[in-house]
């Protein structure tokens, strides 16, 4: 102020109820970046105020002899884009006739797409007439609607209805901080449905448990052909968006007979975010890994999935993954551990499976197999101890 008087202090403008806010701290999974607005279905509020979506996942079953995987790297978006975006194929043709008539127009000459002062008059998509003129900057119409509050509850009628079975709907939150990242969908958790589906008689009448099951898509999977299937995670927020997941998809499961068990298992006692992104997490798996393998009787397979985030470093100058060379080296000490009464076994999984799920399938997903076989002591006579 011009009379050096102290300034009053005033609060800042909220923003308008429909602004979109993005924020630094929060991660969206490239599965919801990739989907077409129109399938971002907005279907209730969780108990802490997020808001919840849900999505839907085709299977495709009669697509299980096809491989479209491995080091290429499988690609079903263009399907997903004309499966379920009827607006995007409109589009399309639309660019086509204006494709069409800009070659109908150079066939015309040159001169015939220059503009009076000589510059190229370049052909436009018409826009959509609007009753007022917007005074802000043009952008789409955004109509959210929330269909329900979760309450006690949570099932309600929907988890009685069956849905069709080539489909397997998943409710979900969109962008979240890192300790809530569980509740999106990752395309580590459709690579490792991939490899469930494919191979059934690995599965069939077995005990499966999951870490970190997130939304709980791959437990539900598995369950249509395990016996018992353990969905495990952090949180009663994430634990309970499992449950409703699991009631939504009870008739993929009922067939097989399968029980799906949801319980809270807490590699760590403190806030959790996904596996490998925090070298603490990565060993903590592996600990949390070989503590349960030590309380088995009988040999066990752990089926690790992981996605190779790569980015430029100034350390190294140049572009790398640390956690996941963490992870490797985690990988190399476990299968070195010598001395206790079991043993472990690594080898990589060949992404060759077939892709049975609609998702952009990249080269960075990796599947790792841990073989756990209990030491068999050789027996030591007396003659031989003499």
């Amino acid at each position: 102020m011009v009379d050096g008087e102290p300034r009053p202090w005033l609060p800042s403008p909220s923003p308008a109820m429909d602004e979109i806010t993005f924020k630094s701290d929060t991660v969206l999974s490239d599965v919801h970046l990739h989907t077409p607005n129109q399938r971002h279905l907005m279907v209730r509020l969780s108990g802490v105020g997020q808001p919840v979506f849900l999505s839907q996942f085709k299977l495709l079953w009669n697509q299980a002899s096809q491989t479209d995987s491995g080091a290429e790297g499988g690609n079903h978006r263009a399907h997903h884009a004309e499966v379920t975006s009827p607006a995007r194929s409109s589009c399309s043709s639309e660019g086509v006739s204006l494709q069409a008539g800009a070659d109908a127009t150079s066939q015309e000459g040159v001169a015939a797409q220059l503009d009076e002062d000589g510059d190229l008059d370049v052909v436009r998509r018409p826009r959509a007439a609007s009753p007022s003129k917007p005074s802000g900057p043009p952008r789409d119409k955004v109509h959210p609607m929330i269909l329900m509050q979760e309450e006690d509850d949570v099932l309600g009628d929907e988890a009685q209805e069956s849905g069709p079975y080539d489909v397997i709907k998943i409710e979900h939150t969109m962008a979240t901080p890192l300790e809530d990242v569980g509740k999106q969908v990752w395309r580590g958790a459709l690579f490792l449905a991939d490899y469930i589906l494919s191979q059934r008689d690995l599965f069939q009448g077995r005990t499966v448990l999951e870490l970190g099951a997130g939304t709980g898509l791959a437990s539900i999977l598995a369950a249509t052909m395990a016996q018992t299937v353990y969905c495990t995670d952090v949180g009663a927020d994430l634990l309970a968006m499992c449950q409703r997941n699991i009631a939504l998809n009870s008739h993929l499961t009922a067939a097989g007979g399968g029980v799906i068990k949801v319980k809270e298992l807490d590699w760590l006692k403190d806030d959790l975010c996904t596996v490998f992104y925090d070298d603490d997490l990565t060993d903590a798996l592996f600990k949390t890994l070989s503590r349960l393998a030590h309380r088995l009787k009988n040999a066990s397979t752990a089926i690790l999935s992981v996605e190779k985030r790569l980015n430029f470093t100034l350390r190294h100058l140049e572009v790398t993954c640390e956690a996941y060379d963490h992870f490797r080296s985690c990988l190399r000490r476990l299968e070195g551990l010598t001395g206790g009464r079991l043993r472990f076994a690594v080898e990589p999984v060949d992404a060759s499976f077939p892709q049975l799920l609609v998702y952009e399938r990249i080269q960075q997903l990796e599947l790792w197999k841990v073989f756990v076989e209990p030491v068999t002591e050789p027996i030591v006579s007396a003659d031989t101890a003499s």
